[in-house]
């Protein structure tokens, strides 16, 4: 028998970033648990085979959408296109991130050059700016409604600094204050939104398999637990995120690390 409260039937989620990487294991977990899902990425690469594979599995309705979600004008055609072709939104998953790793400023010129305007703008776009212009379009849906769900993909690296990772972990961290100010401004409206923060996930259509083998044997000695995440763990995660079962959890942000945040 199942679980009432985690059951997403009649619920339609929105998911961005999901061609490839966590955002497939949001995708199927979602689909499982009964959800009718938009998927969003940059390109049709991955997401439009995905997407088809996901609605044959499982019978649900799942429907890809190509658009650049940082671009406003793309994320509000986006929304009109989701809400015609699905009829409503229940659930926004601001998924899309991606990182630059380099140093902020070489040590020396033989090391590289500092990061260039371009990047620290890509960087803050992808993972901070494309998450405020989605829940900006969502909104005015949610609010009229008065319900929804907004879960927003952080990381580790929001409370745990790394070498290499300055720009990346600005975005994280303002993704932080962004959910917690966001949850106490839609509380009254009983919309919740939460994040969370994930630590190694690595996917091999994103990596290659060579690059993906690596990343397991390296967390085997960087991972507390003693191990790689896993892309499904995040959809379980996240399903809590999504369902009624958590409608009494608003502006918080939960670490699914293995214990790398501690």
């Amino acid at each position: 028998m199942g679980i009432p409260e985690y059951n997403l039937e009649g619920k339609v989620a929105l998911i961005t970033g999901s061609g490839r990487g966590i955002g497939t294991g949001i995708a199927g977990v979602f689909a499982e648990a009964g959800a009718d899902l938009a998927l969003n990425a940059l390109t049709p690469q991955h997401v439009v085979k995905f997407a088809e594979q996901l609605s044959v599995r499982t019978g649900r309705k799942v429907v890809s959408y190509v658009a650049d979600v940082t671009s406003s004008d793309q994320v509000e055609d986006l929304f009109h296109k989701v809400l015609g072709d699905l009829g409503r939104l229940d659930i926004l998953v601001n998924n899309l991130g991606d990182a630059i790793l380099k140093p902020l400023v070489p040590v020396s010129e033989e090391r590289g050059v500092p990061v260039s305007d371009a990047e620290i703008r890509k960087v803050i776009d992808i993972n901070l700016i494309s998450t405020i212009l989605c829940c900006r379009a969502v909104g005015s849906h949610f609010l009229e409604r008065r319900s929804g769900k907004v879960i927003i993909v952080s990381s580790f690296a929001a409370i745990r600094g790394r070498v290499n990772q300055t720009l990346y972990a600005a975005a994280k961290s303002a993704l932080w204050g962004f959910t917690r100010s966001l949850a106490i401004e839609w509380a009254p409206y009983g919309i919740q939104v939460n994040a969370i923060g994930p630590g190694s996930f690595p996917d091999p259509v994103t990596m290659g398999e060579g690059e993906f083998h690596k990343a397991i044997e390296r967390d085997k000695n960087l991972v507390p637990l003693g191990r790689e995440g896993r892309l499904r763990e995040v959809g379980l995660l996240a399903l809590y995120l999504a369902s009624s079962a958590s409608d009494y959890m608003t502006g918080q942000m939960i670490f699914l690390d293995g214990g790398l945040s501690i």
